[in-house]
């Protein structure tokens, strides 16, 4: 394919990009929810080749400032796909999103890169929800933590013959998440590699149900969350390496929250039926662990990543 013109010098625009929960109990690798924590950044066209990488908050003194950022190798993995020549880039990173947690920050930067790409390459190549969502998948390895970063809500993400796909749906008005989020870090690679690669039929069939159920209860039944996040797949095959984790949700599954493994973890989500509840989560979680959990009360985000051009002097 032949390469064309960059896009203008001076062209910038602003990427904002939620969190995301994968797997909420029995979904494994196919449900995701887009929480109401966001990176933010803003990308402007140099007028040489040439990259600089600004990076403020979650993960400043570790994210790398060259080609091997995240966002920008996301970037230029969209414009080589639709044969566009990337230019230099100004990338102004603040990361909100705390880092290693199980909430979704590298599906954040996957999806935050390809929206700075589709928002420069606007009115040049339009970059469509299907074909973001592939190349986030490409790049992220599952579909499962981009695909509500890129539409927000409760996604319902899947593989088929023609690539990716996804079903957006909407949460019912009563949930109300909570994050616990602990000092350490999870590697999600070493959080897979303790699950067996053979499950037994019967924890098969109960996922399936539970999953069917989750559905129902985040969009139509909230008391019923309860029942609805028991997993048997992957969460009791990672909690060797996640004991404080393990004990947090044993905890407040046993007052009767519907408390699961945020994404990989080590992050521990609730899913509340009411804010008074939720209140009640996080005074039970203060008083049977030693360790320090910081506790986000968000909202579900109903918008998902979104760009807009911020270039002076525009209208």
């Amino acid at each position: 394919m032949t390469e064309t013109a960059a896009p203008a010098q001076g062209r910038a625009v602003a990427v904002r990009v939620p969190a995301t929960s994968a797997n909420l109990g029995p979904g494994f690798d196919t449900l995701g929810l887009a929480l109401s924590v966001y990176d933010e950044l803003v990308v402007t066209v140099l007028g040489e080749d040439r990259l600089e990488v600004l990076v403020s908050g979650e993960g400043a003194d570790s994210v790398p400032r060259d080609a091997s950022n995240l966002v920008v190798r996301a970037i230029a993995y969209a414009f080589e796909a639709v044969g566009r020549r990337m230019p230099g880039l100004r990338l102004e990173a603040h990361n909100v999103i705390p880092h290693g947690r199980g909430l979704g920050s590298s599906g954040a930067a996957v999806v935050s890169g390809l929206l700075a790409a589709k928002g420069l390459l606007a009115g040049d190549v339009e970059l469509g929800p299907d074909a973001l969502l592939r190349l986030a998948t490409e790049l992220e390895g599952h579909p499962d933590n981009v695909a509500p970063a890129l539409f927000g809500g409760l996604t319902i993400a899947w593989v088929d013959e023609s690539g990716p796909q996804h079903k957006k749906l909407l949460v019912h008005r009563g949930v109300s998440p909570l994050v616990f989020v602990p000092e350490h870090t999870m590697s999600t690679s070493v959080a897979r590699s303790l699950q067996p690669l053979q499950v037994p039929r019967e924890d098969a069939v109960f996922n399936v149900s539970r999953s069917a159920l989750l559905i129902a209860a985040l969009t139509q039944s909230p008391e019923l969350m309860l029942a609805a996040t028991e997993d048997k797949l992957h969460q009791s095959y990672r909690a060797q390496a996640m004991p404080e984790t393990d004990r947090l949700v044993r905890s407040l599954r046993d007052a009767r929250f519907a408390a699961v493994v945020s994404g990989a973890g080590p992050s521990v989500l609730v899913l509340a039926d009411g804010p008074g509840r939720r209140l009640e989560a996080a005074d039970l979680a203060a008083r049977v662990t030693d360790t320090p959990w910081e506790a986000l009360m968000l909202a579900v985000d109903f918008k998902g990543g979104t760009v807009r051009d911020v270039t002076e002097g525009s209208t």
